[in-house]
């Protein structure tokens, strides 16, 4: 399912008007966005966790070249299913 699908469902299940369903979900996604980038966690109960892993700078290397490259601190987002989402793909 991609963004354009997800709005569709929201305006079938609701009484909202497609660009009503499409600000919904682009707030929703702004939200997460904003919370992640402030270092916060985000949770939805039974479906998933959204947070943020922070990572020191090292020593890299260039597979191209065998150089080495300094690699700078970093931060990145990962997803973690919750218990109820596991169970219903597992059906």
């Amino acid at each position: 399912m991609n963004k354009l699908e997800l709005i569709a469902a929201l305006r079938e299940k609701t009484d909202l008007s497609k660009s009503e369903a499409g600000a919904v979900v682009d707030h929703f996604f702004d939200l997460m966005a904003k919370t992640l980038a402030g270092g916060d966690r985000v949770e939805i109960r039974g479906l998933c966790s959204f947070y943020v892993k922070e990572y020191k700078s090292y020593t890299g290397r260039n597979p191209k070249t065998g150089e080495k490259v300094k690699i700078k601190p970093k931060k990145l987002p990962f997803f973690k299913a919750g218990k109820e989402l596991k169970e219903r793909v597992n059906r």
